[in-house]
Formats: C-alpha cells, sequence, structure tokens
C-alpha cells in the first residue's frame, strides 16, 4: 500500500551558469537556523573544492538539509555548465521536484532550457525562482513571460505551466510572491515548496528499494552511495542485494554497515531510514552510480537512464622532457594511473583507457572544462604529467559514414562585434542557425550548430574578439555527418634552439620574431615553445644567446634594452594554444609547452613524411 510522507520534501536547485543556485541554498540554511547567530560562515559555502571557489561554479552536486517547520527539506544544489550534466541528469532521479533559478536580467540561457528539459521528462512539478530581482537592470515580468515560452517550447502539461513564480534576492535573503514587493525574509520560497513539491510516496511494508544517483568517496570509509530510499526502510547491518537496470546478469549480496542522513551540511549516522529520506550508505566497495539496493527476497532494479557519452579525449603521459621529475611529487606511470583511475570513482562522465604503451592513457571527458578540472586538480596535488591536444572522439553510423559531435553554441556580443563572430565561426565549420536583437536592441544573439572541435581554442581569441563583453554558451547536440577539415592555428611556434635559463639579450633578439611565453631568467630545453609567431611556420630562436663581451664593449652598454613583457598563458589558453605535434607539460609550479618531438632534425623528418 502506497502512503505519502509529509514531513519530508525533496528538491533539486537547477539553472544555468551564474544564475545564483548556490548563493540560494545558503540563504535557505542561514535561514532554516543551520548556523548558530553569529557563526562566521563562508559564501557559497556548498562550493566546498578549491576549484569551486575560485572560479565559482558548482562541479559536483551537493546534498543538504534544512528543517522548516516540523518538515525535512533535503536539497540538492546542481552544476549549471554542461560539461556536468550528467550530474544533473541523475540528480532528478531523488527528488520530486526542482526550483528552477532564472535571473532577472539575462532570463532563460541554453543550459535553463537543458536542466528544464529533463524536469519536464521526468514529469517534476517545478517552482519558478526569478532571482537578483535587486539588479539596476532586472526586468522580472518579462523574464517571467519568456520561461512561460521556454515552457511551452518544451510541451510541459498543464499541470507543469500552472507553476508558482516566487521573486527572490539570494545574496539579500529576500523573496516575495510579487514582483512589486520586496518581501522581508526566505519564507515565501520556504512555503512555496511545502505547499507544492509533492510529498515522497512508497511502500513502507514492501522490500527495501533504494537507487544510488551519486557517489561520494571518501579516504577513510571508500565509496559512499547516496540516494533515496523509494519503498520499504533500510537499516543498519541489513543484508540487501546490489542490481542494476542496465546490467541484468549483476547481483550482489552485500551489508548494509553504515547509514547516514543529511542534516545542514552535515551527515549524521542513523539506524534506519524509510521511504522518501535521502541517505548516504557506506562500507560497500562496489556500488555504482545507477545501482538499486533491494531486499533479497525481491530483486527488483530501478530503471536509470544511461549516463551520456564523452566527447572530447586527451592523452595523458609521463613528462620525458629534459626538466621532467624536478618539480613533481608524483612523476611515474603508476602514480598517474592510480590517480586516473581513483577519478573514476566519484567522476561518471569520465573515461580513462590503457594505451599500447604503459607511459600514456587516453582521457575522455563531456568538454574541455570537464578535462582541465581534472588537470588542475592533480596538479594541486603533486603530480607531473603532460597531456596532448583535445580531440572529438569520433563515429561511424550505420551506414559507415564518419559522424562527430555537435554543439549548439548561443552567443550575445554586443552589435559591432557580431560580424568578427560570424566570420570567425564560419571559418571553424560554423552554421548560423537564428540572429535576433536583446537588451533593447545594444546586443545581438547569434545560435550557432557547430563541430565540437570547432569550439577547441576558439575561446580565448571570441574574448578578444568581442572586447571581453561577449557570452558564449555551448551545448552537446548529437552527433552529425563529419563537416570537413578545419584549419585550427594559422600562427607557428617560436622554439628554444638549446637547453639552459633565457637571457634579456636573446629574449630581445627573439622577440622580433613574435609573441613570447617567457621572461629572463627561466629554464629551457631545445624543442620548448617559447612563443608565437605572426608567419605560418616554425621558427628557431636561441634564448640563451649572450652578448660577446670585448675590450671596446662594456657590459653596462646591455641596460638599454627593452623587452615586451611575456604573455604568460594560463592552463585553459595553453590547452587552447598547443598545436596537433605539441604537449603541454603539467607540474605544479609550471606549464610548459614544447613539440612531442624535441630534435630539430627527427622534427623535421616526421614533417616530411606527413
Amino acid at each position: 500500500m502506497k502512503q505519502k510522507r509529509e514531513d519530508v520534501r525533496n528538491v533539486a536547485i537547477i539553472a544555468h551558469v551564474d544564475h545564483g543556485k548556490t548563493t540560494l541554498v545558503d540563504e535557505l540554511l542561514k535561514q532554516s537556523g543551520v548556523f548558530r547567530e553569529g557563526q562566521n560562515v563562508a559564501e557559497r559555502v556548498m562550493d566546498s573544492n578549491d576549484i569551486e571557489r575560485e572560479r565559482g561554479i558548482t562541479i559536483l552536486s551537493k546534498n543538504t538539509a534544512v528543517m522548516y517547520k516540523n518538515t525535512k527539506i533535503n536539497i540538492v544544489d546542481t552544476p549549471g555548465h554542461a560539461d556536468f550534466g550528467g550530474e544533473v541528469e541523475r540528480v532528478l532521479k531523488m527528488v520530486n521536484g526542482v526550483i528552477l533559478v532564472v535571473d532577472a536580467f539575462e532570463g532563460p540561457m541554453p543550459q535553463t532550457k537543458f536542466v528544464l528539459r529533463k524536469a519536464l521528462e521526468l514529469k517534476l512539478p517545478v517552482i519558478v525562482c526569478i532571482n537578483k530581482i535587486d539588479r539596476p537592470e532586472a526586468r522580472p515580468d518579462e523574464v517571467v513571460d519568456e520561461v512561460l515560452e521556454l515552457f511551452l517550447e518544451l510541451d510541459a502539461d498543464d499541470a507543469q505551466l500552472d507553476c508558482p513564480f516566487v521573486y527572490a534576492s539570494a545574496k539579500s535573503g529576500i523573496a516575495s510572491m510579487d514582483s512589486a514587493e520586496s518581501g522581508a525574509s526566505m519564507e515565501p520560497l520556504f512555503e512555496t515548496i511545502i505547499n507544492y513539491i509533492p510529498a515522497p510516496e512508497g511502500d513502507p511494508e514492501a522490500g527495501t528499494q533504494v537507487l544510488v544517483s551519486t557517489i561520494d568517496y571518501n579516504e577513510y570509509v571508500g565509496r559512499i552511495g547516496i540516494g533515496k530510499v523509494d519503498n520499504g526502510i533500510i537499516k543498519v547491518n541489513q543484508e540487501v542485494v546490489i542490481c542494476n537496470h542496465h546490467a541484468p546478469d549483476k547481483q550482489v549480496k552485500v551489508k548494509v554497515s553504515k547509514l547516514y542522513e543529511f542534516d545542514g551540511l552535515n551527515k549524521v549516522e542513523v539506524k534506519e531510514a524509510g521511504i522518501g529520506s535521502i541517505v548516504a550508505i557506506s562500507g560497500i566497495t562496489d556500488i555504482h552510480i545507477g545501482d538499486t539496493l533491494c531486499s533479497p527476497d525481491a530483486v527488483l532494479p530501478i530503471p536509470f537512464q544511461k549516463i551520456s557519452e564523452p566527447t572530447i579525449a586527451m592523452q595523458f603521459m609521463v613528462n620525458d622532457s629534459p626538466l621532467a621529475g624536478l618539480e613533481g611529487k608524483y612523476v611515474t606511470s603508476r602514480h598517474i594511473r592510480d590517480r586516473l583511475f581513483r577519478e573514476l570513482n566519484t567522476d561518471v562522465s569520465l573515461r580513462v583507457e590503457e594505451t599500447d604503451t604503459t607511459e600514456c592513457f587516453k582521457v575522455s571527458g563531456r568538454g574541455e572544462l570537464h578535462l582541465s578540472v581534472l588537470i588542475e586538480t592533480m596538479r594541486r596535488e603533486g603530480y607531473e604529467f603532460a597531456v596532448s591536444k583535445a580531440e572529438v572522439l569520433y563515429r561511424t553510423d550505420e551506414s559507415g559514414k564518419r559522424t562527430e559531435p555537435m554543439e549548439l553554441a548561443y552567443i550575445d556580443v554586443p552589435n559591432e562585434f557580431s560580424g568578427a563572430v560570424i566570420e570567425k565561426l564560419g571559418q571553424r565549420k560554423g552554421e548560423l542557425r537564428n540572429m535576433g536583437s536583446i537588451s533593447g536592441g545594444t546586443y545581438t544573439r547569434l545560435e550557432f550548430s557547430i563541430p565540437a572541435r570547432g569550439l577547441i581554442g576558439y575561446r580565448g581569441e571570441f574574448l578578444t574578439d568581442t572586447k571581453g563583453n561577449g557570452i558564449m554558451n555551448t551545448i552537446f547536440d548529437g552527433y552529425a555527418p563529419y563537416k570537413g577539415d578545419i584549419q585550427y592555428r594559422r600562427q607557428g611556434s617560436l622554439i628554444a634552439f638549446e637547453a639552459g635559463e633565457a637571457i634579456t639579450y636573446g629574449l630581445f633578439n627573439a622577440q622580433e620574431r613574435g609573441t613570447l611565453f617567457i621572461g629572463p631568467g627561466e629554464k629551457v630545453y631545445a624543442g620548448m615553445v617559447v612563443g608565437q609567431t605572426g608567419r605560418s611556420e616554425d621558427i628557431e630562436v636561441n634564448v640563451c644567446k649572450k652578448k660577446q663581451l670585448t675590450n671596446t664593449r662594456s657590459s653596462g652598454a646591455d641596460d638599454a634594452l627593452r623587452l615586451v613583457p611575456p604573455r604568460i598563458l594560463s592552463m585553459e589558453q595553453a590547452l587552447d594554444f598547443i598545436d596537433t605535434d605539441e604537449l603541454l607539460e603539467i607540474t605544479p609550479t609550471h606549464l610548459r609547452i614544447r613539440k612531442k618531438i624535441l630534435d630539430p632534425t627527427l622534427r623535421k623528418r616526421a614533417a616530411m613524411r606527413k
């Protein structure tokens, strides 16, 4: 007999990047009394790892719980970036409704559409929260119309169209049901959650069923499965069977050794949990996303959508440059292998494959951001390795034709830059689908369909072309027939001619040939890329060259040499810059670009063979 459990609500917060999901969760935590008076709380408390805090993005979905008038509200904060879309799809299986956060100025964006489509397909009720209503240029009433248009476009049913709208400023901690009023606290949002999100239901008398939607990992207890109790009761020391909807043969008997529920930001140990509770289970080594934990006498896996496949791959390899092993703590292939396979514990959209050599691994992910976050994390942990240029993963369709991943790119640029963007994306096989004006006619919104490889290395150029005023959002759009070759980089590299230390005199002579990436005093080696030339072919330069001193040349005559400041590349810029015959050497303290073949003679031979 199915029953509702009225003292629990499970809700996910979904939105486009930067529309204020994590800040909203902060306020709900504060106003429900999770923190004591005067406690010093970090901003965006849910973004717990360093990279999330620095970049201001959410990478992993997080669980928390607040109490409001005797009802426990389980809240899941999800990522907004398309590269982490796999996280969002799974989390929606745990909840009974969603809060869709939309910026009061920007309105619905591509990722808003993506996450909303997923929620509507699962028939989840939606509360729309128009956030940032205190922005000077906010236009809440127009945004409400745009959101309703989006609902219609996604074929929402009448019940879903009849959703409540809450107007909020997460930063100020206020919400109201009317766009003209400012409100005093988050109470209207709490009330709407209680009244509009249905209570979880299930059969408490039936066999246990818990679907694992997220995996956490902890050095001490290993893998932790997080999911919602759909039916029955789960208890500590209970025997359960792990089964999976996509792998009918999988049936493993295990014992639940520890059970936790969420309370504020902490996990609290419990003895048992009933229907609708979101629980974390530790002590089961072989637990994966999509597994169902069932009673041994009623083994029924819960259906679960397959995780989206990766579209882009990179080679991770042992660093073999002349400066290898000087700066990193973990440098061997075994270290790199263990670390990559450990990442698979928590990141389900990642694939790691061994290649025909033990020194190199093929790592595939959802996009450049996905892989660059992994590289940055490893680098901070003290790993030293090299990576190749990102390449897209092709497929062959039924008729034997080669297909490639496509992306939809939505671009908002000031009107005067739209010509440059259309021209650049046209060269990269982009196809203009739509063009219209927004923000009172000062900005143009362009919609492109473009191969994923056409976007590799474009973001840096895009920011330069639009003087930093353009916004670009992309979203995966299936596979399509191969669109033909694209020429990525038109400029060649400046390559160091010998090993040593860069010296002002050598750099001064080299800077006439192009833009330098290094300053004086940096260690270089033959075959290392030290800059970019204006020409299409590579040029070798000697940056270690000293001025010969004679009786007539005094040592002080050097002081007048003026160096142009070098262009220091960030990790993303370096990954964008490298060409197919180059590698990026990554150590905890340096990023160096190098040719795959360091010896100039062998390099020329390889180029001639091509």
